[in-house]
């Protein structure tokens, strides 16, 4: 298919051509056809609303999960009652005040009207107006309220101009309306006015803080800070999957500004990506850099930050680390949509709170190491119990599991371990692709536990803690390592097995010189008991606890 290309940056020239080529954009989407258009936040994927299959073509170019909602767009609030039911007043209140701008409200929905497809089967519809002239001329002229995702391929960072729409969708949908780039740069604020007080779903263009000055108080939805658990149904788009995300894998670190820039400039690598604030940029010279513009600049971050995102899929980088902008104005809309590309992997470089990752072959005394670390009051995140207990209950992981590893679950959804365990440990490729989906699923349930508090003592516990990539959520990595010898017999004793069949289980694993060489510090257990380590832990333990407060509190952890 040919996606043909209107040039409509320049309004002003010759009228019969502008109004020629809006005219043949709104005949494509009463045909049924797609569009690229141009709104002040981001670029949509348009299509016929009212017209099942146009819609459907939708979630097919885009890649889109179904049970995710559209948002139906119009020109005006006049077409409301066309399309929504048990109007409030305050919708009328908001619309005049914000409307054409980038406010999504969400309305009891006319079901005999509007396809479920645009729903996902609820009874609520999401309604926007965009400010932008060229597309609500072509709404109008098309005379249909239109379907209008963002136009990036679904989870990709959403486009800001027509040549990001093109580079996902050239040769998908029928044509792309070029008017310039987008003046906000993230999507829609949305709120629910079907609940009182209303509900923030999505932070977006328009700040909270000027939707409150107007109506008062708002309740922000748990979705805005966290991913969406187990069996929660998104209400709006984009609350429920990973979005905006390049290919590299994202950590966002939040904080004042200068501590998160010490704290990514610890943490980042040669050849990382970064994502900061144009006064810190200075300090990654051995990193490709895209700034967000000054600290204090939230419309710039606004602008910037999903062409950043999407900058680094041409790059050849391995991990991207970005600043974070404030929860203030439009910073939390930033925030958002930064959060969602990195599955809320988050570090908080202010906070009080210290994180260490204890990680080493079995029966060096991790253990011992934990319970000093519990004695000290502090929590242990036990990642093979997580595991365990998300695999029971994690409907996501296990159609992942399912996917890649047909038949290990019954009919009644029983999990044979022993088939997942022999197809796995007989394959050294397919235990790296279990370990892949596992790893996918546990790091944002570990940021999301250690998020619930801002203060104290945590212990993430994992024999893959570095392949998995959750120790870039720690202060300090830790080692526990052990004389070969001393493992053996502590393995014997204590699952009653034979010496021969304890070190096949050491060889099994990696060498205590691996985690040596990758972790920041190393706890080595020569003690003959488990009380006497347990008591040399908790004093080193001790002194490296006050060793990152006392960085952290100097900005140099």
């Amino acid at each position: 298919m040919q996606t043909l290309y209107f040039d409509l940056r320049d309004t002003k020239g010759q009228q019969k051509s502008v109004e020629d080529k809006i005219s043949a954009a709104a005949k494509i989407l009463r045909d049924g056809g797609l569009v690229g258009i141009p709104t002040e936040t981001v670029y949509g994927l348009a299509a016929n609303g009212l017209d099942e299959k146009a819609v459907a073509r939708i979630f097919e170019a885009k890649g889109r999960p179904q049970d995710n909602p559209l948002i139906l767009t119009i020109p005006g609030q006049q077409w409301l009652p066309r399309y929504c039911k048990d109007i409030p007043p305050l919708a009328y209140v908001l619309a005049r005040k914000f409307w054409p701008g980038p406010l999504t409200m969400i309305l009891k929905c006319r079901t005999d009207v509007v396809p479920a497809a645009i729903t996902a089967g609820l009874d609520t519809v999401a309604m926007r107006c965009p400010d932008h002239p060229v597309t609500l001329a072509i709404i109008r002229e098309a005379g249909i309220p239109v379907a209008a995702p963002s136009a990036n391929t679904s989870g990709r960072p959403s486009c800001t101009t027509a040549q990001d729409v093109l580079e996902d969708m050239d040769g998908k949908i029928e044509g792309v309306v070029d008017g310039g780039p987008c003046a906000v740069g993230v999507e829609s604020t949305i709120l629910d006015l079907t609940c009182d007080p209303p509900r923030l779903l999505r932070p977006g263009g328009l700040p909270l803080e000027d939707l409150e000055r107007l109506i008062g108080h708002i309740d922000v939805d748990k979705a805005v800070t966290r991913a969406l658990g187990e069996g929660e149904k998104p209400k709006a788009p984009g609350m429920k999957y990973r979005h905006y995300a390049p290919k590299a894998p994202v950590t966002v670190v939040t904080g004042a500004p200068e501590k998160s820039a010490q704290e990514i400039a610890r943490r980042v690598k040669p050849g990382d990506g970064v994502i900061c604030f144009d006064e810190f940029a200075h300090l990654f010279k051995e990193q490709e850099v895209h700034t967000l513009g000054p600290s204090g600049d939230k419309l710039a971050h606004s602008q910037r930050v999903f062409d950043a995102l999407r900058t680094f899929d041409n790059s050849g980088v391995q991990e991207i680390y970005a600043q974070c902008p404030d929860n203030r104005g439009l910073g939390l809309a930033v925030g958002n949509r930064l959060k969602k590309a990195a599955g809320f992997h988050v570090i908080e470089a202010d906070s009080t709170k210290v994180v260490l990752g204890l990680t080493g072959g079995t029966g060096a005394g991790k253990t011992s190491a934990l319970r000093a670390i519990e004695s000290m009051g502090g929590t242990v995140i036990d990642c093979d119990a997580l595991y365990h207990d998300m695999l029971e209950h994690n409907e996501d992981m296990r159609n992942a599991i399912h996917t890649t590893f047909p038949g290990v679950f019954s009919m009644d959804g029983h999990l044979d371990r022993q088939r997942l365990g022999k197809e796995v440990f007989e394959d050294k490729d397919r235990l790296e692709q279990l370990n892949a989906i596992v790893y996918r699923f546990l790091r944002p349930e570990i940021s999301r536990r250690l998020e619930e508090g801002n203060t104290g003592l945590y212990a993430i516990d994992a024999i893959n803690l570095l392949e998995s990539g959750a120790d870039a959520l720690c202060d300090r990595t830790v080692a526990i390592t052990s004389p070969l010898e001393l493992r053996v017999r502590r393995i014997m004793a204590r699952d009653g097995i034979s010496e021969q069949y304890a070190r096949l289980r050491i060889s099994a694993q990696k060498p205590d010189e691996y985690y040596r060489g990758k972790c920041d510090c190393e706890l080595n257990n020569g003690a003959e008991t488990a009380e006497a380590f347990q008591q040399e832990a908790r004093e080193f333990f001790e002194r490296l606890v006050e060793a990152v407060k006392e960085e952290k509190a100097h900005g140099q952890a």
